[in-house]
């Protein structure tokens, strides 16, 4: 807003205006000489800008000192509110009333937390009564398998050591089956030496019996020389 020109008089009727008139009809000053005064006037321009901008700086100043009021309100509306507080205090005295209310019946509550709760019908609606069924199954098959599921959990950590223990033994049973292979291939072939042998006794015994026969008295190391001959033929 542009501030009043003294020197202009037509601007307002004050006394340097009056004064101003004055001198012009008097042809002290003349009207050209008025106008170029009128023209140049920044010191009154620039009062009047810095005016505008002092207020709006006071104007920002207060806008933010009320929002950082209103965030600390915010900000702590749970703790000084009344509405807030109000509502703490009903739940204070309903907690207040209930643990009066516990203090009270507090010999027959013990009495009832001693008594155990079997063989009691809890009332349910008939239109529960298929959930519960299922539930009461889910519940029985839980319980079942409990014991199972909590030696699980205690073996997770342990996991790892068994795989390796058990790659250990898996190691150690081929190492036994290949030595069982062998052995098996070993007694095989023993069981084929000695039909062999056990084929070849009779032969040897219609042998030394035929010599009996015709040549009377054998050597005795005869037998065991053949026998021995004849292991060491199929071996």
């Amino acid at each position: 807003m542009a501030a009043a020109n003294p020197w202009d008089s037509a601007s307002a009727p004050n006394p340097a205006g009056l004064l101003l008139d004055r001198l012009v009809a008097s042809g002290v000053v003349t009207q050209e000489t008025l106008n170029i005064s009128k023209k140049s006037a920044p010191c009154f321009l620039n009062f009047s800008r810095q005016q505008q901008i002092t207020n709006i700086q006071a104007e920002i100043y207060k806008k933010n000192l009320e929002t950082e009021l209103l965030r600390l309100e915010k900000d702590t509306a749970d703790v000084v509110h009344p509405l807030f507080l109000a509502q703490k205090c009903e739940t204070l005295q309903s907690m207040n009333s209930h643990l009066e209310a516990v203090l009270k019946e507090k010999r027959s509550l013990r009495q009832r937390l001693l008594k155990p709760l079997c063989q009691e019908n809890l009332p349910i609606e008939a239109v529960y009564h298929r959930c519960m069924v299922h539930l009461l199954e889910l519940a029985v098959t839980f319980i079942e398998r409990l014991e199972n599921h909590l030696e699980i959990i205690r073996n997770i950590p342990h996991v790892e050591a068994n795989l390796k223990k058990m790659s250990k033994a898996l190691a150690k049973m081929d190492v036994l089956v290949s030595k069982t292979e062998e052995l098996a291939e070993t007694i095989l072939k023993w069981r084929e030496q000695q039909k062999e042998v056990s084929s070849c006794i009779p032969k040897i015994l219609a042998e030394e019996n035929y010599l009996h026969k015709h040549d009377g008295i054998m050597p005795p190391l005869l037998f065991t020389s053949k026998v021995h001959d004849q292991t060491s033929n199929s071996q």
